[in-house]
């Protein structure tokens, strides 16, 4: 997800154990490729994705806004969006609100161009690669709100590194959201979610919405359950529902 740090969404893919984050350039990727793509999903990384990539190489629109055909209200970014549950069911919510999806994981990309397709959605951009990149080509205020969704928790000490929340991404997040814009997270790793809060809490940008403990043990308003919060709920993990608020 970022540069320092980069970790994967709704779950995560499946970690490449075998080579370090310096050797990958300082990125913090899981696996970018698992299984072999089906004819059509393949077809559609070629193809679709093209329309749909966002080209960081070129300079950030001075609204994000114009990435999308008509404008729209407002965007969002989910970073590391796994098989895309979540980020279609919110594109399909919010017609006039415009989304980027971030992830390098190949198989994920190919799942949510699946739907995509299948439900002729217009209002998301993708982007396969480091949400570190993305944060800093984004032009300062341009987003309503950021979600974190089932992140690769990194359990081990030694990979803490590779955590998505970390100080710098806790202030590049902050440079490019609107006053008043959200950064959602969750988690059923109870240290993930203390190590997010006490990051969150320490920065003067953000303020922890939460005024009861049903704020954060329910989800908020809305929410799609994604194929591996069920999947933690079935095996007995609680998750946190977390949602900072972008302050000044």
């Amino acid at each position: 997800m970022m540069t320092a740090p980069r970790d994967i969404g709704d779950g995560g893919a499946p970690p490449d154990d075998g080579a370090s984050a310096h050797a990958r350039g300082g990125s913090f990727f899981g696996r970018r490729k698992g299984h072999k793509l089906r004819i059509h999903q393949a077809d559609l990384i070629d193809n679709l994705l093209p329309h749909l990539a966002l080209d960081i190489a070129t300079p950030a629109p001075e609204r994000l806004a114009d990435l999308f055909d008509g404008g729209t209200d407002d965007v969002r970014l989910e970073i590391g969006f796994g098989g895309g549950e979540h980020l279609i069911a919110e594109a399909q919510a919010f017609p006039d609100i415009g989304f980027i999806g971030c992830e390098p994981y190949v198989n994920g990309m190919a799942k949510i161009l699946t739907q995509i397709e299948a439900h002729n959605l217009r209002n998301i951009r993708l982007y396969a690669g480091d949400a570190a990149e993305l944060l800093a080509w984004a032009p300062p205020r341009s987003l309503a709100r950021i979600d974190l969704i089932h992140p690769d928790p990194w359990p081990k000490r030694r990979h803490w590194k590779r955590r998505f929340v970390q100080d710098a991404t806790v202030n590049a997040m902050a440079r490019i959201l609107k006053a008043g814009g959200e950064f959602r997270f969750v988690s059923d790793i109870d240290d993930y979610c203390a190590w997010t809060l006490a990051h969150l809490m320490r920065s003067p940008d953000f303020l922890w919405t939460a005024e009861r403990a049903a704020d954060w043990q329910q989800p908020w308003d809305g929410y799609t359950m994604t194929r591996y919060g069920r999947k933690a709920e079935r095996e007995g993990r609680v998750a946190a529902y977390l949602r900072f608020r972008r302050v000044g």
